[in-house]
């Protein structure tokens, strides 16, 4: 039976705050705007993980800028953390809050075009 919060689990959620903040003070890339990280995955071998992101302007230069800058995340993460393996850092548009917003705006157009009585 696995633990409720396994250790790959705490290493995402410290590697999620690590990120944020190198992201926010540390890399100079300007293709790299605003970017708040939603979620990181990391695997159970601590190899590889996913960082989910959202934007307000996402671009493919964006995604190219955070690729481009994933060796420099990587090694400033390795300094900051205590671990053995470092994962190998995959980033990934996150298009859930704009599904949200496009939910949210279907359904106001929906509740306004309904007919009075029905309300």
């Amino acid at each position: 039976m696995a633990k409720e919060f396994s250790r790959s689990h705490r290493v995402a959620e410290q590697m999620q705050r690590e990120l944020a903040d190198l992201l926010q003070f540390e890399v100079k890339d300007p293709r790299v705007g605003m970017v708040t990280i939603t979620a990181v995955e990391v695997t159970g071998d601590m190899a590889h993980a996913k960082i989910f992101y959202s934007a307000a302007k996402a671009s493919e230069s964006m995604q190219q800028g955070l690729e481009k800058s994933a060796g420099f995340l990587r090694t400033q993460i390795a300094k900051r953390m205590l671990l053995r393996t470092v994962p190998q850092l995959h980033f990934v548009y996150d298009a859930s809050i704009d599904n949200g917003m496009m939910m949210s705006k279907l359904i106001d157009e929906a509740l306004a075009s309904k007919p009075e009585k029905l309300k």
